[in-house]
């Protein structure tokens, strides 16, 4: 009657198969050949099928041992796979980063941090989506991201949430534009001018709302845009003045005069994980130089 083969027997058997003789397969196992011998003889009668007769004192595998064995290949080809994943997972985490920021901060400051996880860890398959502040929430609670970093406010519920660095906006404008002699640009500077703006649900568009309603101060026109990195390419072109994160602003430097805005409307970069998973060791890894990228940053004034 039939039983049950255990992996042992069946590695015995594979082994066998491929070096031909007890005495090879008991070198690729690393055992002794009468173990081999013992097992072969326990997947037979386990088996209840003829798998192998002598021939001048040679194994000779069956039609039956020739079946199983394409079946055993596969199975062992599976195995292969699971250790290689492994070995890479072992090397590198997950072997996956699943990454989502806002378009200003995927411009800004992501690239630098990419370009050194990917020299550090290259096996890391990276998936770096920029998209709007109001997907970023939903997209960690989905599961799509492992990892979201952002300037703008997001509810922390169901999140595991940390402020990476804090800085203040800047106003931008073309290099021969008036106030670019200033050493800095002061909100009361914006009235009767034309000024580009975000659109109204943006942090630093609110912010700035605010203080200008609280100066009354009242520009000449807005021109009102979806990306801060829009008004940064306005501002370049001569259509105004634009108040900005400095992260946006850095990346058109070589365009753009870059001033200090008073009053103060401060910039939080936070970085947020699902509450329900814990981050993997990739996605650690990449805090950590993001982290450091950060640090090198001015400190928020």
């Amino acid at each position: 009657m039939s039983r049950p083969l255990n992996f042992r027997q069946i590695e015995a058997f594979h082994a066998v198969m491929l070096a031909g003789t007890t005495t090879g397969a008991a070198q690729m196992l690393r055992t002794t050949q009468p173990s081999v011998s013992r097992l072969l003889a326990q997947v037979q009668q386990a088996s209840g099928l003829k798998l192998f007769d002598m021939e001048r004192g040679r194994l000779r595998p069956t039609r039956e041992a020739k079946d199983l064995f394409d079946t055993v290949q596969r199975h062992f080809v599976g195995l292969e796979r699971i250790e290689d994943r492994v070995a890479a997972m072992r090397r590198s985490g997950s072997g996956v980063l699943r990454l989502a920021c806002t378009p200003a901060l995927g411009l800004g400051v992501l690239p630098g941090a990419i370009e050194t996880f990917a020299r550090r860890y290259p096996e890391v398959h990276i998936n770096m989506q920029t998209v709007g502040s109001q997907y970023l929430r939903e997209g960690l609670l989905h599961g799509t991201y492992d990892l979201v970093v952002t300037t703008a406010p997001m509810d922390g519920a169901q999140l595991e949430m940390r402020v990476l660095h804090e800085s203040a906006a800047v106003c931008v404008m073309r290099p021969d534009h008036p106030l670019a002699a200033q050493p800095s640009v002061d909100i009361m500077d914006l009235d009767g001018r034309r000024l580009l703006v975000l659109n109204a649900d943006d942090d630093v568009y609110l912010q700035l709302r605010g203080a200008m309603q609280e100066h009354r101060a009242q520009p000449a026109s807005e021109i009102e845009t979806t990306y801060s990195s829009t008004i940064c390419a306005l501002a370049a072109a001569g259509s105004g003045l634009g108040v900005v994160n400095p992260y946006i602003a850095a990346v058109f430097a070589d365009r753009l005069a870059i001033r200090p805005f008073t009053p103060r409307l401060p910039v939080r970069v936070s970085m947020a994980y699902p509450a329900q998973t814990a981050p993997s060791s990739v996605t650690e890894a990449f805090v950590e130089i993001l982290a450091r990228g950060f640090q090198a940053q001015p400190d928020a004034a």
